[in-house]
């Protein structure tokens, strides 16, 4: 309830605020819409049924996206963490590729992948696969060791310690790197999706500006937003229940 008490203020705070510069500007609709203009834009769009079909897109880029490179990440993370030898070959090539912008591959990926759904799902993968990937290591090598004396007394051995001990153990501090993963790719998604997709926001955001639509463009950036608070929500909400399940505690700052 409180939470929702300060996503409301903050909610009014933006409106008021955007509604202030709107008047001060003295900008026609068309350029830049009010509170209100964006509101019937909006309306517009969910009775024609645009927006949900661009959402549906969009999250299903997303989620394929996303789970993929989360999936792939933490099994090679687990892997090269705990093969430090190994992890010392691939770490600089890892450190040179992650500070790398994923729209900066744009055109290999087009010329790989052609135009269409694959450049956003493989800009999206790649937004989401470096966060994880170090997260995943750098929890791994920072590991208690009291967890390898336990599993080395109950007699388990390789590769059962790392999915039975290692990885519920460092999960708190791999989730650190899933939910900057998700914000990173969720940025991602709307350049992704302007590399010749024919639906999704962010062929939504193309499409209003090629028509002078400003209302629109305003109401596809709030439903970006709106759209990537609740998928942190939601990411919160399962691993909290992967806390209960394993009987973990939560790091401190997580919520």
């Amino acid at each position: 309830m409180e939470k929702i008490k300060h996503i409301g203020g903050s909610l009014l705070v933006l409106a008021i605020l955007w509604q202030s510069l709107a008047l001060a500007g003295g900008w026609n609709e068309a350029l830049f819409p009010s509170p209100w203009g964006t509101l019937k834009g909006l309306g517009e769009l969910l009775s024609e049924g645009v927006l949900a079909t661009d959402i549906g897109a969009s999250l299903g880029r997303f989620f394929l996206g996303y789970v993929s490179a989360v999936v792939l990440a933490m099994a090679l993370g687990l892997v090269l963490g705990w093969y430090r030898s190994l992890w010392n070959y691939i770490n600089p090539l890892a450190q040179v590729l992650r500070p790398v912008s994923p729209v900066a591959w744009l055109p290999f990926i087009v010329l790989f992948f052609g135009i269409g759904e694959m450049p956003a799902l493989v800009i999206i993968f790649i937004a989401a696969f470096f966060p994880v990937l170090l997260a995943t290591v750098s929890a791994v090598q920072e590991m208690e060791p009291v967890y390898l004396k336990v599993a080395r007394n109950f007699g388990i051995g390789q590769p059962e310690i790392l999915g039975k001990i290692v990885f519920p153990a460092v999960f708190p501090r791999i989730a650190t790197g899933l939910h900057l993963a998700l914000g990173t790719a969720w940025v991602f998604l709307v350049a992704g999706e302007m590399a010749g997709a024919q639906s999704g926001l962010g062929f939504l955001i193309i499409d209003a500006r090629n028509n002078l639509r400003a209302d629109w463009l305003m109401a596809a950036i709030l439903t970006i937003g709106v759209l990537g608070l609740l998928l942190d929500g939601g990411v919160r909400l399962l691993e909290g229940r992967i806390y209960r399940l394993w009987g973990l505690k939560k790091r401190s700052g997580v919520s």
